[in-house]
């Protein structure tokens, strides 16, 4: 029989895999189960609330945005009934920029805190780390020619995430974790915090 590690990582990594499944799907009902009730996301364009940010991604699908997820690899650290799970991901948009019909995509992870209640485990946070990304036309043929001093000043790990983003009206947060810097190294030192035990 397998042990109870093996079983809490099993239902870890499929709460990960339902998470990106059933937002992308616009499965919204089963989507809030992967949360426990006060949990928090964060993204570059929203941070708050888990029942906000199920509600704000289910208008905007209604309104066709699609912000999709594609996940790879799982690293999970337990410690009782905590989890710490970084999963490899990409995040794709699609939307016009500049007149021209692009594809973003970025690479990162996300980086869950999760704790396992009444024998279930749920998300308690999310934060994705941004690690890089790229812009390209949908047409290969097409033209597209971005403002170089704005794409600049936006965070190397999500630049042209946040270009995009911004274009189409969002806020975007510029101090996301991205592969190496004080915010992911913060980020690292809440989640030890989060294993040992500490308040969430």
């Amino acid at each position: 029989m397998p042990d109870q590690s093996l079983l809490d990582r099993l239902a870890i990594r499929d709460l990960v895999e339902n998470w990106a499944v059933w937002r992308d799907a616009g499965d919204w009902e089963r989507f809030a189960t992967v949360w426990h009730a006060e949990g928090w996301m964060s993204a570059t364009w929203f941070q708050g609330p888990a029942a906000d940010f199920i509600r704000v991604s289910r208008e905007g699908f209604a309104k066709g945005v699609r912000i999709l997820h594609f996940l790879g690899g799982t690293s999970i650290d337990l410690a009782g009934a905590r989890a710490i799970a970084q999963t490899k991901m990409t995040i794709s948009q699609r939307a016009p920029v500049h007149d021209v019909l692009c594809d973003v995509v970025c690479t990162g992870r996300f980086y869950d805190f999760l704790e396992k209640r009444g024998g279930t485990w749920g998300i308690v946070r999310r934060q994705p780390i941004y690690e890089k990304d790229r812009i390209d036309p949908v047409d290969p043929a097409a033209t597209l020619r971005l403002d170089a001093e704005k794409l600049a000043a936006l965070p190397e790990g999500y630049r042209h995430l946040a270009y995009m983003q911004e274009l189409i009206g969002y806020k975007v947060k510029r101090d996301m974790p991205g592969l190496t810097g004080a915010e992911v190294e913060k980020l690292y030192a809440q989640g030890r915090e989060w294993l040992a035990g500490k308040p969430g």
